[in-house]
This record gives C-alpha cells, sequence and structure tokens, in this order.
C-alpha cells in the first residue's frame, strides 16, 4: 500500500533537489538549487532550519561521522557540519566550472561520492539560465581524493542509485529521457556493460531516484506530476500521482525507513500550482535501503 502524498514543508523551492535522510539527526536534508539553500526538517518538531551559501546547492550526502555532511555545490564538493555551520575547504573541484556546474549525486556502498555534471543554468543571482547541449560527465570520487571519469556527453546528469546486492548502478540523462542500468563491482567501484532500462517513458522526464529494499527504482518525473516505480526487469510496476508538476528527487527514511521524502520544484511550474517547490511524504509499507556514506580520510579533511 503506497499512500496519498502529504505536503510536509511548503517551503516554495525554485528547485528543491537532494534529499537525504539522516537518521541520528531524525531529520531529513534537502536543497533549493536557484537559491543557494540547504534546509533540514526535524521530525520531532516538524520544524525547518534553513543555511545559505554562496553558489548553487545541488546534492547532498551523509558521511561516516554522523556530524559531518558532504554539501555538493555549483563548482566543488566540500565538507560541513550543521551543529556549528563549519564549511571546511573543497576536497574536489570541477575544473570547467562556471560553464558546467555539478548536478545530481549519491555515494556508492563503498564510499566513494559519484557526482554528475550538467551545462550551468544557473545564473549567479540565482535565476535560471538555459541548458542543453552535451557538456556533464559522470565522476567518482574516492575517499582518498582520487577522482575518475566513467561518461562524457551528457545532457543532464541524474538518478545515482545501487540495488540491495549492490550488483546494479544506475544512471540517467534528463534530456535524453533515459535511465541506464550499469553492472556494478562492488570490490572495486567499476562499472560496465550499460544498457537502457528506462526510455521513453511519456510522462515528463528524469530526475532524482532510489531503490527501495526490494530493488525497485523510484524515478521522480519533472514536468510529470508523477514518481514511477519500476521493476528490477524494467517493467512499469506502479504510478504515483503527485500533487505538483515538477518532482525533483525522493528518498526513504523515517524510523522504519517507510516514509518516501520527495522534493519538487516552483520554476515552470503551471498557474495554479500552489505547493510547487514544497517538500512532501508518503508512507509506503515498502522499506528503502539506508543512505550509503561518504567516507572520510585525511586526504579530504
Amino acid at each position: 500500500m503506497i499512500g496519498a502524498p502529504v505536503c510536509l514543508a511548503p517551503t516554495g523551492d525554485v528547485c528543491g533537489e537532494g534529499a537525504v535522510w539522516h537518521a541520528a539527526h531524525n531529520a531529513v536534508y534537502w536543497t533549493d538549487i536557484n537559491r543557494f539553500l540547504v534546509h533540514r526538517l526535524t521530525l520531532a518538531d516538524s520544524s525547518v532550519r534553513t543555511w545559505f551559501f554562496d553558489e548553487p546547492v545541488t546534492a547532498l550526502s551523509l558521511t561516516d561521522r554522523d556530524d559531518v555532511l558532504v554539501v555538493v555545490l555549483g563548482s566543488c564538493a566540500i565538507l560541513w557540519e550543521p551543529a556549528t555551520d563549519l564549511r571546511h575547504a573543497p576536497f574536489f573541484k570541477l575544473a570547467a566550472w562556471p560553464t558546467v556546474r555539478l548536478n545530481d549525486a549519491r555515494c556508492d556502498p563503498r564510499g566513494s561520492l559519484w557526482i554528475g555534471s550538467m551545462r550551468n543554468n544557473v545564473n549567479p543571482d540565482g535565476s535560471a539560465g538555459e541548458a542543453g547541449g552535451k557538456d556533464g560527465v559522470l565522476l567518482r570520487v574516492d575517499p582518498d581524493a582520487k577522482v575518475t571519469t566513467w561518461r562524457k556527453e551528457i545532457g543532464i546528469a541524474n538518478t545515482l542509485a545501487w540495488n540491495p546486492d549492490r550488483r546494479r548502478f544506475y544512471f540517467g540523462d534528463t534530456l535524453d529521457n533515459v535511465v541506464w542500468a550499469y553492472d556494478y563491482d562492488s570490490s572495486t567501484g567499476a562499472i560496465s556493460n550499460e544498457q537502457s532500462f528506462l526510455t521513453g517513458f511519456a510522462r515528463g522526464y528524469p530526475d532524482g531516484s532510489t531503490v527501495d529494499a526490494q530493488g525497485f527504482l523510484w524515478n521522480c518525473r519533472f514536468y510529470g506530476n508523477c514518481i514511477v516505480r519500476v521493476a528490477p526487469e524494467g517493467h512499469i510496476d506502479r504510478v504515483i500521482e503527485m500533487p505538483v508538476q515538477n518532482i525533483t528527487t525522493c528518498t526513504f527514511g523515517g524510523p522504519d525507513l517507510k516514509t518516501l521524502f520527495v522534493t519538487s520544484a516552483s520554476i515552470e511550474s503551471p498557474a495554479g500550482d500552489r505547493l510547487a517547490g514544497s517538500l512532501f511524504s508518503i508512507q509506503t509499507d515498502i522499506p528503502g535501503q539506508p543512505e550509503n556514506r561518504f567516507g572520510l580520510h585525511a586526504a579530504v579533511r
């Protein structure tokens, strides 16, 4: 059973993204790319706290220290301590910035950070620029700060997710309306054998995704008013209707990992989309997986 979406925080994000469940904080963190923000909703009292950054905030990740998070900005990735708002020097910088910016990012089961990039569509004042082209790449940043490139010529990099058996990796290109599946080697972190997994789905375009404990991919559909749940074999299991048009990313959380937290965007939303840019929750009887964590190392502290 999957419940109806509930608006948890009507934050009016221009482009809400990067939802991450932090069990130790009993909270979900997420970002607003265009307003350069990180939000945190604490479940105990339903309060929202917001931090301001100096450039687009595109993604977040936990680390193997509960007091330290990874913050992915347009130009770089940093370590951040929310309790004191301590922001460390970047452990990765994107050479192509500001023509290209970082976008979706997630950690793999080995503790490496995978980051996708795209043509920069956020102006210095946060207003929307134009996306397009094939400037994006898929990178992996290891805990020792080694960087490797795994795919090039990406329009908008979105969806980075792993199956429970740690043998499959998902990655997508929003502009091409495709999510690929790859073989994932959990001993080396390598990906191989690219195959189309979700292509040409008619409702919107693929944005962020998560994978539940049964191995089903939950893909958020920008312009699509929905989330689509896809079986490991590739068939559509179900479509979850959403009350706003632009659905951006999702993650499972809560004490039993059966709450799906969903971000959305108000940018390019239709008139009357009053809750556009809100954070939503959906109760399910299907648990998700615990968040993967970045492995801190002396080289990146």
